[in-house]
Formats: C-alpha cells, structure tokens, sequence
C-alpha cells in the first residue's frame, strides 16, 4: 500500500484500509474511541489487483485508487471516494492507463489538493512519471506526461500547506523533485538530487508553510530528511525495512515530527524531533508486541488531536492500536488488538 491507510474521516471517525485478495476493505469506529466495525469490502464489487494507494483532503475525504484487470495482460486504474468512514464509498470508476492501454506500469501514489481533487501519479512505460487530476466540477483532465527517466516504483506524493501538490521519486542517480506553480496546474520538475537512494522507502511530508520533507531510507542504512533547495541530512539508522509513517504533532509544546517504522526485530519503533530542526537528533524507542512479517504501520491523530499509531498484518488481517497518554512525553497506552 502506498500512503497512510490509517486515516481521521470528516466526522473525526478513524478508519483503516486494507487489501484483501481482489478487494479492499474498510474497518472504522463506530463512535468517537468506540468499537469497530467488522472489514466490508469498498467500493462494489469490481475485482482488483493487489495495489493500493491512499490520500486524504482537508475536507475529509478519502480518495483511493488500484489497478483492475481488464483484457488478458491489461490493466486499468480506478477511482473511488470515501466520504465518511462509516458509509459506503462510491463505486470504483476506471480513470484510465497512463499509456493508453497495456499491463500495469507500476505502484499509483495520490494526493488531493486545496481543493478536494484528486492528482494520481504513475510511472510509466518510458520510465517517466504520468499523472491525471480531476476536475473541480467532475471528471478528469487528460492523462499528462511529466517525463523523468529510470524512475522506480514507490512515488511519495503530498500536499503542501499551500493546497498545492508536490511529489517525489526515486531513479537510479537519487530523487527527482516536481512541483505545482499554482493550483490545478501541471507539476514541473523542479530539481533532481544526488544521492544513494533506496527504492520504496519514500515518505513526504508537508514541514512547514513552504516546504515539504521527504524521508527515505539509504543504500548504506539510514534514514534521511530531505528539502528541496538543500541537502539531505541522516537522521539516525532505519529502524527496519519499508518506508517510516511520518506525521506532525505537538510534544512538550513543541512542532515535532513523529515517525514510526517496522523494525528489523519485528515491533514497531517511534523517533520524533523538532519539525525541519534535523540537527537536534532522533533516536529509536521500540513498543508492542512483535508482528507478522508483513506487517504495516501507520501514524494518524484522532478527534482530540491525539497521536494514534496503527499496526496491521496484510495476510491474517489482524489490526492492533495505541493512543498517545495525555501526558508529557510520548507515553502510549498498551496496544490492543481490534
């Protein structure tokens, strides 16, 4: 899955998004810190490849998108909404092929704009970066290129905090870097960086009124913060494999990011730090019982502002939480199993 699949609804209700076979399922609270409901699939009953990405507007809203197989050896994307966890999403609708027609071309990522419309991003056959967006009053725009060359699998869109979309990259060289000018427009390739990057350990982040920093993980092991116009900075070591879930919160009275990855152990691992203050250091503190191989995690805040952390096994479904304690520090409560 590509993105936060644990996510706050319009009403304040958490939901989680998992793949399932040929579907994706939906779990959400039944009220504020209630019970949950049992998985339901989303979406109808169109069949699907086992891809998922995931963005969230400030309105709310969740938009994902998956390949579906359509001819032998060809696929489609698709598109649906979800507007409050606790309803049901609007049918899959095909959004098209970044070539035209052909197999899948790679792992979707997606972001939603000031505006609540949605910007899919996928690597194409050339080796590029395609992307389609949706009109303010319905439908899509065309598919546009946004070239790039050797781009790899694991695109880290985000929204800034300006309401316009950004995105990142991965290539053999390091990462390329595009931005919106202006809402709605088609995002430029602004820089390209340097640097031995990992494929599929890319998170972006929106850090400040301007800026957005991506995490990623690099070839010798460790875990890097970079903003564009700068230089990457390692933090400290990757606590495991996979891409951090990464999320702004207050601690102490202080603008940290959290982030939280799978460690090599098998739990889950928390590190935060001043937001964009790299040099002050981060370190490691592991948590919870050890997980499937797997297994997921992901960072939300509940409608109190809460921190929640999220761990969820793709091949046994099972789903465990924790809230941050309404104290100092990052004191959690016992993870429980849902």
């Amino acid at each position: 899955m590509n993105g936060d699949w644990l996510l706050r609804g319009r009403d304040g209700r958490l939901s989680v998004y998992q793949l399932s076979g040929d579907a994706v399922l939906c779990r959400a609270e039944r009220g504020l810190h209630g019970p949950w409901s049992a998985p339901r699939r989303v979406g109808g009953e169109q069949r699907l490849h086992p891809v998922l990405a995931a963005g969230q507007g400030a309105d709310g809203y969740t938009h994902l998108v998956s390949w579906r197989p359509t001819l032998k050896g060809e696929a489609g994307l698709v598109h649906t909404t979800h507007f409050r966890p606790h309803l049901a999403a609007l049918d899959w609708h095909p959004v098209g092929h970044p070539n035209k027609k052909g197999d899948r071309t790679g792992t979707p990522a997606v972001a939603v704009d000031a505006l609540g419309r949605a910007h899919v991003f996928v690597p194409n056959r050339g080796g590029g970066v395609s992307m389609i967006m949706q009109k303010e009053k319905g439908g899509w725009d065309p598919w546009r290129d946004l070239k790039g060359r050797e781009v790899r699998d694991g695109l880290a869109a985000v929204t800034g905090e300006s309401g316009r979309v950004e995105l990142y990259a991965a290539v053999p060289q390091g990462l390329l870097y595009w931005r919106q000018e202006e809402a709605g427009a088609q995002p430029v390739l602004q820089e390209a960086l340097q640097a031995p990057v990992r494929p599929g350990t890319l998170r972006a982040l929106a850090t400040s009124a301007d800026g957005t920093t991506v995490f990623y993980t690099d070839t010798s092991g460790g875990l890097c913060a970079w903003r564009p116009g700068g230089k990457p900075v390692t933090l400290l070591p990757a606590a495991g494999p996979g891409p951090v879930s990464a999320i702004r919160c207050e601690l102490d009275g202080y603008d940290c990011t959290l982030l939280v990855q799978r460690t090599a152990s098998r739990r889950v691992a928390f590190a935060a730090y001043p937001t964009e203050q790299e040099s002050a250091g981060a370190w490691w503190t592991e948590s919870g019982p050890e997980l499937p191989l797997d297994a997921l995690v992901s960072l939300a805040k509940d409608e109190t502002g809460r921190v929640v952390a999220a761990t969820l096994s793709p091949s046994t479904g099972r789903l465990h939480l924790t809230r941050r304690k309404d104290e100092q520090g990052l004191a959690l409560e016992a993870w429980r199993e849902l």
